[in-house]
Parts: C-alpha cells; sequence; structure tokens
C-alpha cells in the first residue's frame, strides 16, 4: 500500500515513499512527512519477542510502503551482514542506567544504522520509479554536508553503487583527525570529498541552497541526473533509526530490566536533532516512552529552544572536543514542529522563513507546551563532558567517546524519574582518542591521533575497531579545501565526472 509524503511547509503536493527517498528534500525546501505516522501501531508483544532485523522488516514496512515486503527484506539482510555485533545495536549497563551501542557498524558510528540501508531502500526506490514510468533509472548524486560522522558513512555506503555517485562537503579543521581520515580515504571511484572554509551550518546552508538551485537541476535533468541527500533530511534515512529505540526496549524486556509495556526514558546526545527524532517516531509507532531527554554541548540551541520556546541560531559558533554536535541549525527539529503542532505547514512554513530571515523564531505557546511536555533537555561544556568520561572508566569500566558523554553528564546531574533510562552511545571512543585521553588525565603534547589511539589501548585495555586502526595505512585520495561559495560548482563537475 502506498504511504504519501509531503512538505513540512505545504500539503498541496504529495509524493510516494519511494519518490521522496530518491528527492531527499521537497521543492519547497521542507522536509517530507507523512500524515499516516501513528495510524498504525506496532504490536510490542511482537517486538519484544523478535529479532532486529525482523523489528526493522515490520518499522519499514509501515513507513516505507511503496517497497515490498520481500524487496525490504533482502535490503535488511545486506544492510545489516557488516555490523560487528550479532545484536546490531546491543543494550548495556552503565552504573544504574542502561547505554544502547549504536558504534558497531563499519564506520564505528550510530550514523551506519541508517546508511548501510539508504544505498539499499535508495536503489530499490528507483528501480521502482523506473519499473512505474516505463524508464530508465535516474542517475543521483548524493549531496551531503557532515559534521564528523555522516559523511563517512555515506561514503561507505554509497562507494561503487551503480548509477549513484556521493560528494561529501566537511567543514577543514572541524572534525576529528580519525573523522577525517576516514572521509578522505575513501575508496571508489563514484565519491568526492572536500573540506571547506567554515563550519558545519556554512556547509549545510549551502548545500540547502543548492537543492534548491532550480537551474542546476534543471542542467542536471537534461542529462537524466538529480540530487538527493543522506543526511537525516532524507527520510530514508530517518526510518531505520527508528528502529533501534524498538529493539533497547525489546533488549530491556528479556532481561527482565523492564516489563512489557513499561514507559521508558532516552537521553540522546544530538546536534541536528534527527537521532532523537527517531525516537519520536518510535513513540508514534506505540513504544512506550516517558521523556526524551535531549543533551546538546556548549552550542546548546537546542537547550535554549526546549527550555524557552525560542530558538536563535544568532550566537557564537564553538569548536568543542564534541564536533559532531557543533551545529546551530537543527533541521530535523522542522518535522517534529510539524506534528507537534497538529500538523500545521502554514505554521512550520512561517517559522522557517523567520529563521532564514533574522536567524530565530519564537513558537506559541501552546506549541511549546505540547514539545516541553515531552522533552527535556540539558548542556555538557567541554570539561564537562572530560568529567563525564573519567567518570564512566573510574566508575563503571565503560570507556564513551565525548559525545556519548554529553548525554552521560546530562543524565548524571537529572533526577531519576522511576522509570530505566537509556543512553544513546552514539560513537566509538577510538575516533576521539586524543580528547578521551586527555579525559583520563594522559598528556597528548607531541602525540598523533594515532598515537594517542595506541596509548589510549595500553592505558585501558581495550582495542581499537579494526576499522579505525586501518586508517594509519591507507592513502589519502582527497585534498581539496574550497570556499562555501564553490559548493555549486565542485558539485556539478563531480556529477559529471562520476556519473
Amino acid at each position: 500500500m502506498s504511504t504519501l509524503y509531503h512538505s513540512t511547509r505545504s500539503n498541496d503536493a504529495t509524493v510516494t515513499s519511494t519518490q521522496a527517498i530518491i528527492a531527499g528534500i521537497a521543492p519547497d525546501g521542507g522536509l517530507y512527512v507523512s500524515d499516516a505516522l501513528g495510524e498504525t501501531q506496532l504490536d510490542l508483544t511482537r517486538v519484544c519477542g523478535q529479532s532486529w532485523r525482523a523489528t526493522c522488516n515490520d518499522v519499514l514496512n509501515t513507513l516505507v510502503g511503496d517497497l515490498s515486503a520481500e524487496t525490504i527484506a533482502r535490503c535488511v539482510d545486506e544492510a545489516y551482514a557488516s555490523f560487528t555485533s550479532d545484536a546490531v545495536t546491543p543494550v548495556s549497563a552503565i552504573g544504574n542506567d542502561w547505554l544502547l551501542e549504536l558504534y558497531h557498524g563499519p564506520t564505528c558510528a550510530f550514523k551506519d544504522v541508517a546508511l548501510q540501508m539508504l544505498p539499499r531502500l535508495m536503489t530499490a526506490s528507483l528501480a521502482h520509479e523506473a519499473a512505474a514510468s516505463g524508464s530508465a533509472p535516474q542517475r543521483i548524486m548524493i549531496l551531503t554536508a557532515t559534521s564528523g560522522d555522516t559523511g563517512k558513512a555515506a561514503l561507505a555506503g554509497f562507494a561503487d553503487v551503480e548509477g549513484i555517485g556521493c560528494t561529501v562537503f566537511f567543514p577543514a579543521g572541524g572534525v576529528s583527525d580519525v573523522q577525517r581520515l576516514q572521509m578522505v580515504t575513501q575508496p571508489g571511484a563514484n565519491v568526492a570529498v572536500a573540506g571547506i572554509h567554515g563550519n558545519f551550518d556554512d556547509a549545510q546552508t549551502t548545500v540547502k541552497r543548492i537543492f534548491g538551485d532550480r537551474a542546476l537541476a534543471e542542467r542536471l535533468a537534461e542529462q537524466g541526473m538529480a540530487l538527493s541527500s543522506a543526511n537525516s533530511i532524507n527520510v530514508g534515512r530517518l526510518v531505520p533509526q527508528v528502529v533501534y529505540y524498538f529493539d533497547a526496549y525489546a533488549q530491556l524486556v528479556r532481561s527482565g530490566a523492564i516489563s512489557c509495556g513499561d514507559e521508558v526514558d532516552f537521553c540522546v546526545p544530538t546536534g541536528n536533532f534527527g537521532d532523537v527524532l527517531a525516537g519520536y517516531y518510535a513513540k508514534q509507532l506505540g513504544l512506550p516512552v516517558h521523556q526524551f531527554v535531549v543533551a546538546s554541548n556548549t552550542n546548546d540551541v537546542l537547550t535554549e529552544f526546549l527550555t524557552t520556546g525560542r530558538y536563535n541560531r544568532v550566537r557564537p559558533f564553538e569548536k568543542t572536543i564534541s564536533p559532531s554536535m557543533d551545529i546551530l541549525v537543527s533541521s530535523n527539529l522542522e518535522r517534529l514542529l510539524y506534528y507537534a503542532s497538529g500538523r500545521d505547514c502554514e505554521l512550520v512554513a512561517q517559522l522557517m522563513r523567520s529563521l532564514d530571515e533574522t536567524g530565530e523564531y519564537q513558537v506559541p505557546a501552546e506549541l511549546f507546551a505540547e514539545i516541553s511536555g515531552l522533552f527535556r533537555c540539558g548542556s555538557a561544556n567541554d570539561d564537562d563532558t572530560r568529567s563525564a568520561i573519567a567518570r564512566a572508566w573510574q566508575t563503571d569500566g565503560r570507556l564513551i567517546d565525548p559525545h556519548t558523554a554529553v548525554g552521560k553528564h546530562v543524565l548524571d546531574t537529572r533526577e531519576g524519574t522511576g522509570h530505566a533510562r537509556v543512553l544513546l552511545s552514539t560513537a566509538s571512543p577510538y575516533k576521539f582518542s586524543p580528547a578521551v585521553l586527555e579525559a583520563l588525565g594522559e598528556s597528548t603534547e607531541g602525540l598523533s591521533g594515532f598515537d594517542c589511539m595506541d596509548r589510549l589501548e595500553a592505558l585501558t585495555n581495550t582495542q581499537a575497531p579494526a576499522p579505525l586502526a586501518a586508517l594509519r595505512e591507507a592513502p589519502v585520495r582527497f585534498r581539496d579545501e574550497i570556499e562555501r561559495e564553490a559548493m555549486p560548482a565542485y558539485v556539478e563537475d563531480a556529477c559529471k565526472r562520476l556519473l
């Protein structure tokens, strides 16, 4: 059965789920949403008794209704074959709380859960649309801005996928050494990588403008090409992340930590709001969630919003030791505004115009009350983050990365609600070895990133994931650094070269 989507800013035109996945972003700059969200509830008893892959099939069949169950099953089997844990995203104890380990994929970050799936959904969607129209499949250039982890996960997922290219922009000097090496050493004949002189918001804003460049779109269309996104603005990227919320709950039930039907709390370190929005989708599908705790670093625009109802990106941009969260424009918040406002496209369009023109907006009191009833918040500066890393290791024997540590600090400073609390752990600590090593009291002066990795292994008697350790031998393929104004031309040239 077809699932229809439309823009958060207008419901005048609808597209199918496959068309939404291919396009990535709506023509008016809005994000694709489905008004069917919440009409179907997953059977919680069934979820608690089945595997991760079975739940993944259930979620995708519910939200991507235009692909056959057989096609989705094949995509699921292929996407998660490379994960190092049979559980895909295992849950483990950390003190009196629980850690949802999202870093067992090929690039050691939570983005793998979605970006091992998205290329398969994209390919299947292109084939579905081509069959419906009787034409050859369109060629697609995936265009992605990254604050660190999305870029590598997208590159790894789309490398050498036929008919699809992948161009990634990252803030030069704004990601960890390991994150940078993961991207610039990426093999594949269909990929391009460039650092930009600016921050993540500069890259993301320019990417959105490129998507809205009608002249470019027309030139590409004449050659049978189009642009799409691997950021969480793409619904095909967002939907697979819903799965690990359900599966974490099922693991807690099977372990005896909770009973089926009990409510739980989730604490999510996030900058772009996509990871926590996936949890909101899970709640709409029937997951018993008491509250979400949104954890921010010093770039605490979400903390201010969830405290006051005012979103203001006009503030100093801080570079932190949790660089993947160094974001001031949280794109996926737009989807929450749509659903929480009673699906008011006109209001969302008005708020987004205000954000674009003035850098801020204030939501109506009723909308703020709806959001603040479910979402709590907190923030951590770099000192807080380091202390949380040290405390997790010394008290709980758990080595966590700086982003997870932001969440740990926020969780530790909040009173319990009487519900089980699950902290989303977003990346391997070895992606940020210097910061983690310093947090454990060791000097990193004069040490390379790989020296820090070696020292961290020796200090903690743990082992760096093989894909990260192998980077020291990988040849650098991409050295481009460009101004943000040069990004549109870079993308058009990549389309000509790679597709």
